[in-house]
């Protein structure tokens, strides 16, 4: 596997660190310009308000301002303090949930819409960054590959059914050998490999898209806090912490992060921590993901691995659903690692970093009108650095009088977390480690 690293136990610590999200992430490091934006102080009155400065907020921004709406968004700490800004970046393709799976449930009309809904997003994005200069790393390449011999002939399956049913021809079957070649390592049985996805630099995409929105006209403003939305004669008003906006409409895009502004969303939408490590750069003759592919496992605590442009490892899989955030997040990626890249159990981990993901029961995002002229939008799932971007455009299309494609979304059967404020995550704490302790069988 090449030559051992050794080791280190310290994490990078910079100037900022962000207050909701624990531990300084390497996408902080890896960018040279992070403009910061005033916070609001005062009452204000506008056509649209976006609560929360994360993919879907500012993309909805942008394309209100675009559309010449006047837009006002706030945001309760910095962009990117949340999942946008220090997520896995990688793409995917579709939903989350395979297009047959959503078949089986919602027949193949809908299944097809849903999958092509996505690789409009796919497309979206890839042109939205490009036709205004975002330079977001954006590197083709994902595999997603089986912890367990029994879930190899799904792979193979889904690979046919892609390329047949869906017409997504770019999914291709792995079987061991190869898959142990493209990886670098002999710990996975089999997969595909999607040359039709890649994976990026999110934070940089997040920048990039504010940029972008202030540009157009969209009033953004940080470390303003919503604490209350209300609906009243058929006006939206929201109370921050310095003042009082009125708005004629209002997308909730706070997603983990949202606490109990609005009961629904609080109620569909669970935050889960999820945890990366950014090891130090590897290498030239380290075989680790020679083709520079993003990798997704089959666990249901799902582990996720990728390199920078500059060769480190960066490997997420350390998911928490207790409350408190662990103080050691760059020692057990490590351990990780290791499981899956022996020779580099002594690697040094020089960044650890987490935050919340908003997952929804059936790991399906959550659109839903919350009250009169307010929209909710979150619950990706772990499959957002797409999906919370174009669902913040299909939010302005919503505004602008199109609402077929948001449609697909909203209809979407999402139940509630059982057990009220009270007992929801306890019980999801339960559930997911049992979820946990199967991947382990």
């Amino acid at each position: 596997m090449g030559a051992r690293i050794p080791v280190a136990e310290r994490v990078t610590r910079m100037a900022y660190q962000s207050p909701v999200s624990p531990g300084r992430s390497w996408y902080e490091d890896s960018v040279s310009d992070r403009p910061s934006y005033p916070s609001l102080d005062g009452d204000i009155r506008c056509d649209v308000v976006v609560i929360g400065g994360g993919f879907t907020g500012l993309s909805a921004a942008l394309h209100l301002a675009k559309a010449e709406a006047h837009v006002v968004l706030i945001e309760s700490h910095r962009f990117g303090d949340g999942a946008s800004g220090r997520n896995g970046g990688q793409f995917g393709t579709g939903q989350r949930a395979w297009a047959e799976e959503l078949e089986a449930e919602y027949g193949f009309t809908r299944a097809k819409a849903l999958f092509d809904v996505a690789e409009d997003a796919k497309a979206y994005l890839l042109d939205f960054a490009v036709s205004n200069g975002i330079d977001m790393d954006y590197t083709v390449g994902q595999m997603s590959v089986a912890h367990k011999p029994r879930l190899v002939a799904d792979y193979r399956a889904h690979a046919e059914i892609m390329a047949t049913r869906f017409g997504y021809p770019h999914i291709s079957f792995m079987d061991a050998n190869e898959t142990a070649e493209r990886l670098g390592s002999t710990h996975y049985y089999g997969g595909t490999r999607d040359t039709g996805t890649g994976h990026i630099n999110p934070l940089k995409l997040l920048i990039g898209t504010a940029k972008v929105a202030a540009a157009a006209g969209a009033k953004l403003f940080e470390q303003t806090q919503a604490t209350q939305i209300s609906t009243n004669g058929g006006k939206v008003q929201v109370k921050t912490s310095h003042g009082t906006i009125v708005a004629d409409k209002a997308l909730l895009a706070v997603n983990a992060y949202g606490g109990n502004i609005e009961p629904q969303s609080a109620a569909h939408v669970m935050p889960i921590g999820s945890f990366i490590g950014a090891t130090v750069p590897l290498p030239a003759d380290t075989p680790v993901l020679p083709g520079n592919e993003a990798v997704d496992d089959s666990r249901f605590v799902v582990r996720y691995f990728r390199k920078s442009p500059d060769n480190r490892l960066l490997f997420g899989g350390r998911e928490i659903y207790a409350v408190k955030d662990p103080q050691d997040i760059h020692i057990h990626i490590r351990k990780q690692i290791a499981e899956i890249y022996p020779s580099l159990k002594d690697v040094e981990v020089t960044h650890g970093w987490g935050g919340y993901v908003g997952i929804t029961m059936p790991r399906k995002p959550w659109v839903r009108e919350v009250m009169p002229n307010v929209i909710s939008a979150g619950g990706y799932s772990g499959h957002g650095v797409m999906l919370s971007n174009f669902v913040g455009k299909l939010y302005a299309e919503t505004v602008g009088g199109n609402r077929d494609r948001l449609k697909l979304f909203e209809e979407l059967k999402i139940p509630a977390f059982p057990g009220g404020r009270s007992l929801r995550a306890p019980l999801l704490f339960l559930a997911l480690n049992w979820y946990a302790m199967r991947d382990r069988l």
